[in-house]
């Protein structure tokens, strides 16, 4: 089978995309309709009388008091208050460093990106329609610099979500990470399509346009889609053995990246042993309109598609997904609540006064005072006799007078019903806001928490969302951050900014091999998330309680520690720098453990800091006491020299008095030797001469 062309692969992907899409939106046109109707309903003026009712008051007052609105900023506020952060844990449950940088550079980036805007409308629109969405997207950080190729993550807003992302029917999860596809449309006006993509919507083929049920192009409005589908694609790994037996893997990637790779690889005597071949998930990118693929955008970083979606509430009915926010249960009670109040006030602009009644003759050259009546409140007014048949005058009374209109029974108790009905629906927002005074903080935090109940379900999903967003983020960053050196941008948990050398090389001191540190390549992680008050709620909180413990706590201390946890949490205006002072007199004081840029500051301090007085005294009178130990030493050493010396002069005098006298005794026994030859040879020449006397 012949291989097919570029041009013919991008048709048979268009083909199939717009089959695809054409099948969600015949099962979800209905539904995603209510959810931008029931958005309409709550946000703009005059589009809860939208439809048949509005046409059934046309030329009647049609007044909006719109309840529901008030309703739905509650939850907006409450979430904004709780605002939900991703904490990356290692999969195995160890302490494992990667995890607290990708919490600090996950921060950073949703700094970067002012991800709030893209968490506020998502969330705003799941409440309000049922179903809202972001993305995340991978960037160059300098598009105008060519030398530049480091890259970054960024977390956007998608507007008008129900009417513009459909993701894989068959995809059942809540956070869609089982979807195979997903569509993110958006809207051109005509001029700006043929400028963007240099083609007319009026060329595109009829018979293409026709078998579509979709109408990718009208009269003011061209669509364009974002197409992502999930491929399963083979990717070759090399092996290869170094002189120590390892074997190392690499891709084929890695040698287009480093094109002196192989060069030292054989350098080092690394040997190649096998090759093999592992699947990899992938997401491919496609633009497309009604007509053709417009563009072929390759592989996305990371192996997820990239869109976030957020829910209000959800179900399947009829294997159909289906969802609804805060407002649509309520839109039955808040027209009819509309309806009584238009129609009660038409009926309070009617005067509440009875007119009279009178044939045009009892009024003429009085008219001017019956009209100023209401303004100058005359004391009385004329009117003129009326003629009988013979002539006569008669002063008649006015024929008769107009009546005060009276407000239906029915539609002042129906009017309380709809209020009641309305209040059970939405919430009762009033019990939670009214103090009675001289009641406990525990009744308060209890109605409170009845009133969160009926937003736990928003918040509960809008949490799951957030933990897919970061899944996806470290899906990306790890292809992304990965180049060894790179200086990025770090947010730590109370706010504070650093910045971390991605790729580090270390020794192992149990190995003596390299390692690198933040690694994000080799980052096997869970995501959590935790929901709770903000930031600035929970210093609030912090506070109170800290100052709550500091009248119980005797220790000085204890209350130093305490006092300057207080000010670490104060708010206001200029505390900045209080707090950060505070914060470093409790790393000092050891309560706090110091972060990389404080210990490179303490290491310093120590280097540099001059001791005080009492200090240099002790300094000093160590140093005498050690300059006279060490003397004293020295005089012992002297001694015991001078003493083995005299030692030694004596052994010396010794030995030779031993040798002198051992000298003398040899020369005395020589002499008696030689009286004795001498006497014998005398006796021998004299024998007679020698008898006894």
């Amino acid at each position: 089978m012949a291989k097919k062309t570029k041009e013919q692969r991008l048709a048979s992907v268009h083909m199939e995309a717009l089959y695809e899409f054409d099948k969600i939106q015949d099962v979800l046109k209905d539904e995603r309709q209510q959810c931008l109707d029931d958005r309409r309903f709550y946000s703009i003026a005059g589009a809860m009388w939208e439809g048949k009712l509005g046409e059934q008051f046309e030329n009647k007052p049609k007044f909006e008091i719109n309840k529901i609105h008030l309703s739905v900023i509650r939850i907006f506020n409450e979430y904004r208050n709780n605002r939900i952060t991703v904490d990356f844990i290692p999969k195995d449950g160890t302490k494992d460093p990667i995890a607290d940088t990708c919490d600090g550079l996950y921060r950073a980036t949703e700094e970067d990106s002012s991800a709030e805007e893209a968490y506020d409308n998502a969330f705003e629109e799941a409440v309000g329609g049922g179903f809202g969405a972001f993305r995340l997207r991978s960037e160059y950080e300098d598009e105008y610099d060519e030398d530049n190729e480091q890259q970054r993550i960024l977390i956007e807003p998608i507007y008008d979500a129900d009417t513009s992302v459909f993701f894989d029917l068959n995809a059942k999860k809540y956070d869609k990470s089982d979807s195979q596809y997903c569509f993110v449309l958006s809207a051109f006006t005509r001029d700006s399509f043929i400028e963007e993509w240099g083609e007319d919507p009026a060329s595109w083929p009829k018979d293409l346009t026709e078998t579509t049920e979709f109408d990718w192009s009208t009269p003011d409005v061209v669509y364009v889609a974002e197409y992502y589908r999930v491929e399963e694609v083979f990717e070759k790994i090399f092996i290869y053995e170094t002189l120590d037996g390892v074997e190392e893997k690499y891709k084929q990637e890695d040698f287009d990246n480093n094109e002196k790779l192989q060069e030292t690889l054989d350098a080092i005597g690394t040997t190649f042993v096998r090759e093999r071949k592992i699947k990899q998930r992938r997401v491919h990118k496609y633009i497309m309109s009604g007509n053709k693929v417009l563009e072929d955008c390759g592989y996305i970083a990371g192996r997820e598609i990239p869109i976030v979606p957020v829910y209000g509430k959800r179900w399947f009915i009829d294997n159909v997904e289906r969802c609804m926010g805060h407002v649509r249960l309520a839109k039955d009670s808040q027209r009819l609540y509309n309806m009584q109040s238009s129609k009660l006030g038409e009926i309070s602009a009617l005067s509440t006064v009875e007119k009279p009644i009178m044939t045009p003759e009892q009024v003429v050259g009085h008219q001017l005072m019956w009209e100023e009546d209401n303004i100058k409140d005359y004391p009385y007014l004329l009117i003129n006799p009326i003629k009988d048949m013979n002539g006569n005058e008669q002063a008649l009374p006015p024929v008769s007078y107009t009546k005060v209109p009276n407000v239906p029974p029915a539609m002042a108790a129906l009017l309380q019903l709809t209020n009641a009905d309305m209040k059970e629906i939405l919430g009762n927002q009033e019990a939670g806001e009214e103090i009675t005074p001289n009641i406990s903080g525990k009744a308060i935090e209890l109605v409170q928490n009845r009133l969160d109940m009926q937003t736990f379900i928003y918040m509960s999903n809008m949490s799951k969302s957030i933990k897919r967003s970061g899944e996806i983020w470290l899906s990306m960053a790890s292809e992304i951050f990965v180049e060894e050196g790179r200086k990025i941008k770090y947010i730590e948990k109370q706010g504070g900014m650093s910045s971390i050398e991605l790729m580090r090389p270390k020794m192992n001191p149990d190995t003596a091999e390299i390692e690198y540190e933040n690694d994000l390549s080799k980052a096997n992680l869970d995501v959590s998330v935790e929901v709770g008050p903000s930031s600035s709620s929970k210093r609030s909180s912090t506070v109170r309680s800290l100052t709550g413990m500091l009248q119980f706590a005797s220790d000085p201390e204890t209350q130093q520690v305490l006092t300057s946890m207080i000010m670490m949490n104060m708010e206001g205006e200029g505390v900045e720098d209080v707090r950060k002072y505070f914060r470093n007199k409790m790393v000092r004081l050891g309560v706090i453990k110091p972060n990389e840029e404080e210990t490179k500051e303490l290491a310093s301090e120590l280097e540099n800091q001059q001791p005080d007085a009492n200090t240099q005294y002790l300094q000093a009178a160590a140093m005498k006491e050690e300059a006279e130990a060490a003397k004293n030493r020295a005089d012992t050493i002297l001694t015991i020299s001078k003493s083995k010396e005299t030692q030694a002069r004596t052994e010396e005098i010794k030995a030779k008095t031993m040798e002198t006298l051992s000298g003398i005794e040899s020369e005395e026994q020589q002499r008696a030797i030689s009286a004795a030859q001498a006497l014998g040879n005398l006796v021998n020449e004299n024998p007679g001469k020698l008898t006894p006397e």
